[in-house]
């Protein structure tokens, strides 16, 4: 099967009446916005094999695909589902992703800490807009196309998205990225849903909002 992780989120935080056992394992792909890994964790204690694949409408679906490693099998759940919610490396359709620096184009170290911006080329990356000469142009560069996905690379080359470019929140003189936030309060069991959301008006200021699980107070 395959579900956004927002559906995911849903079957997880499900009534537990409603909840029904697995007749046997059940692999489901996930994508369309990038899995947190307690969502990850979440639905493999239910019995599910979760499959993350990453990519956009311009490249055609699915550009990278985070493939399971068989050593992984035997670490813990919550570090393996940390692993299967990167976005992983690139499938046999597409010739080549990187992550580079966009302003030099020079790749960038795989030390799962350099943030660069996650590009692809090949037969399966769109030739541009329709009637829009200038969004092609600035979506592309030395042959490549600029995903706005911010991320870095591990040693093993797997890619793991941190932001989009355009949603990194100035907070006076601080940038922070959404998604590291939210992952900080990965741990609480009570909730269901989280968003950091800065103020379009004094930029000094972000604020988060939480989803709270049915049943249990604020």
């Amino acid at each position: 099967m395959s579900a956004a992780p927002t559906v995911l989120n849903t079957i997880i935080n499900a009534p537990a009446a409603e909840q029904l056992p697995l007749p046997g394992k059940v692999t489901v792909l996930t994508g369309g916005a990038p899995p947190p890994s307690q969502v990850v964790f979440g639905m493999e204690q239910l019995g599910f094999d979760v499959c993350h694949a990453y990519g956009l409408t311009e490249t055609y679906g699915p550009g990278t695909v985070s493939i399971s490693k068989p050593d992984w099998n035997s670490l813990p759940l919550e570090t393996r589902a940390k692993l299967k919610s990167q976005q992983g490396v690139k499938h046999l359709g597409l010739e080549e992703v990187n992550v580079k620096d966009p302003v030099t184009m020079k790749s960038i170290a795989w030390d799962a800490k350099t943030i660069g911006e996650v590009m692809f080329r090949g037969n399966t990356v769109m030739n541009g807009y329709l009637n829009d000469t200038k969004s092609t142009q600035e979506a592309f560069k030395d042959g490549w196309f600029l995903s706005g996905d911010l991320g870095v690379r591990h040693s093993d080359g797997y890619i793991e998205l941190k932001d989009r470019s355009k949603d990194i929140i100035i907070s006076g003189c601080e940038n922070i990225v959404q998604s590291a936030s939210s992952c900080s309060r990965g741990g609480s069991g009570g909730l269901t849903g989280r968003s950091l959301v800065g103020d379009v008006v004094c930029f000094c200021e972000a604020k988060r909002w939480l989803r709270v699980k049915r049943g249990l107070s604020e």
